[in-house]
């Protein structure tokens, strides 16, 4: 399975002011199996700590914080001699072993020319809390779902190479662009977990797929009954179910009654920050205008929540395959195709997504920054051609770059270009 975060951990290694790395997301998103193949493509061995299937190792760090002390040890654990830069030590859920996370700062103090990466579950909540970890000794780097270039390299290969030869701003022939909707279609079933996309590219079987995504669900759950620590899991638990229901209505925009009847802010803010924080949700602001930078104008109180997998959204909500497969509207569809395109944005183009809602008549579903301008992006379902918030955009404020998704093809419709779904994490169609 190839994973295009990959290429960072390559460049991880080459950095000269390389750090300890630490990887975080959710759980599942495929943490351990990277750590492991990028130690199998790029070191001549690696030394393997989990901390939560051996809790000896634990009192090893606990024992010692010497970098020296402890390279010793896990080296005669494993049998073999720890090299700098050959061999790659990783740390596996190391959010059960403080003292391993600790263990980070003096490695880069005292031995930074030995390769160390850590991974845990959940690891994101306490990396979020203060002087949880050390702060400026180590490099973070995001690991999500598969996007859909991932989605079709794994369970589409015969695609890929069409995928990638599409050209930017040319109109694709409608036999490709048929295959490549059908595609679409069923990242939207399947999502981008890696056990979800491995076992339909093996067995083609939608039963096993959402089986395995009904499982994860209940996983997430129990994850935040068990390991919320200080914050009230039943209001965590409110927040997680209230998805489905916030993304059906019109006005996506998170609404704290629907969460609970008379619920305020301040109840459930904490709650917010645990499942952002964990991967689990995403949030994008809105923005009190469109300039730039769009951070400066993020209203922090004025937000939407997106689950961070298509697939596991759409197993939430309980929707049929017949309905995305035939092509059929139902109210959630709008949706499921905003979070995928979103899905897409954060994978992809490794920029943070605000939208624009500065009234109740207009919204922009999403605003990008790419260097200094503001990109408008419209989100559509099915091949529909209705834009009047983005035509009402694009005339007030005149961007340079404008692109509406949905599944019809490439075309230059005027001020703003109609742009296929599939080719949202696309960058060079922002050139």
């Amino acid at each position: 399975m190839l994973r295009s975060v990959m290429k960072a951990m390559k460049a991880w290694k080459e950095a000269p002011d390389r750090k300890p790395l630490i990887l975080k997301g959710a759980r599942q998103v495929g943490k351990t199996w990277l750590m492991k193949d990028f130690a199998r493509q790029e070191y001549q061995d690696m030394v393997y700590c989990n901390f939560d299937e051996d809790e000896s190792l634990g009192d090893l760090f606990e024992r010692t914080k010497a970098p020296g002390r402890l390279l010793e040890q896990l080296g005669l654990i494993n049998g073999l001699k720890i090299k700098p830069g050959k061999t790659l030590i990783i740390l596996d859920e190391v959010q059960e072993c403080p003292a391993a996370l600790n263990s980070l700062k003096y490695f880069h103090e005292q031995a930074n020319e030995y390769h160390v990466v850590a991974a845990g579950s959940l690891l994101g909540t306490y990396l979020a809390e203060p002087k949880s970890y050390p702060v400026g000794q180590v490099n973070l780097l995001n690991v999500y779902p598969l996007t859909f270039h991932e989605f079709l390299q794994a369970a589409e290969p015969t695609l890929t190479t069409l995928y990638e030869s599409l050209h930017p701003h040319e109109e694709i022939p409608t036999a490709f662009h048929e295959r490549l909707l059908e595609a679409w279609r069923t990242y939207l079933i399947v999502g981008g977990m890696p056990e979800c996309v491995s076992s339909w590219a093996e067995h083609r079987d939608a039963g096993r797929v959402e089986a395995i995504q009904k499982e994860l669900l209940s996983v997430y759950e129990n994850d935040i009954t068990k390991h919320n620590k200080q914050i009230n899991a039943g209001r965590i638990l409110l927040v997680y179910r209230s998805i489905v229901p916030q993304l059906t209505k019109e006005n996506e925009k998170f609404s704290y009654r629907m969460v609970k009847a008379g619920a305020r802010a301040r109840e459930f803010e904490e709650a917010i920050e645990w499942l952002v924080s964990a991967g689990i949700l995403h949030r994008i602001y809105n923005v009190s205008r469109p300039g730039y930078p769009l951070s400066a104008y993020a209203m922090m109180s004025n937000f939407k929540l997106f689950l961070f997998d298509t697939g596991l959204l759409k197993a939430m909500a309980g929707i049929e395959n017949a309905a995305i497969v035939m092509d059929k509207a139902f109210p959630f569809r709008g949706a499921l195709t905003e979070n995928a395109l979103l899905q897409q944005f954060i994978g992809e183009l490794a920029v943070p997504p605000y939208y624009y809602a500065p009234d109740v008549t207009h919204e922009i579903d999403f605003l990008l920054q790419h260097q200094m301008e503001i990109i408008p992006l419209e989100a559509k379902t099915g091949k529909t051609k209705k834009a009047a918030s983005f035509r009402w955009y694009i005339d007030k404020f005149d961007p340079q770059l404008a692109f509406r998704y949905s599944e019809r093809n490439y075309r230059k419709d005027g001020k703003f270009t109609n742009m296929p779904v599939y080719l949202a994490g696309r960058t060079d169609f922002l050139a």
